[in-house]
């Protein structure tokens, strides 16, 4: 299953309601699991971003549409990245001609 890794900053939205962030992840979670994915982990940080969440989802659809689900609630912008396994690095590395 792919992997993705999502940088999210807080919205002003979002750090007005910041007390309800840990019923927002817990919604994510249960959205992500009903999409077919799991939270791999999830990270508060300091720095440029504010969260980081590493995730399994069936495919990039699957993983589009819950990005811009979460999107229009205003709480958070994010950037993701498809990450590849060590596996998966050496086999694109090994399948260039």
């Amino acid at each position: 299953m792919p992997t993705y890794i999502t940088l999210y900053r807080y919205t002003p939205k979002g750090v007005g309601n910041i007390k309800d962030g840990p019923a927002r992840l817990d919604a994510a979670r249960k959205a992500m699991e009903a999409a077919g994915g799991k939270i791999l982990g999830f990270y508060l940080t300091m720095g440029r971003y504010d969260l980081v969440v590493i995730s399994e989802l069936p495919d990039d659809k699957t993983e589009a549409k819950l990005a811009l689900t979460l999107a229009s609630q205003g709480n958070v912008s994010s950037e993701t990245l498809r990450a590849f396994t060590e596996d998966e690095y050496r086999e694109i590395i090994q399948s260039l001609p």
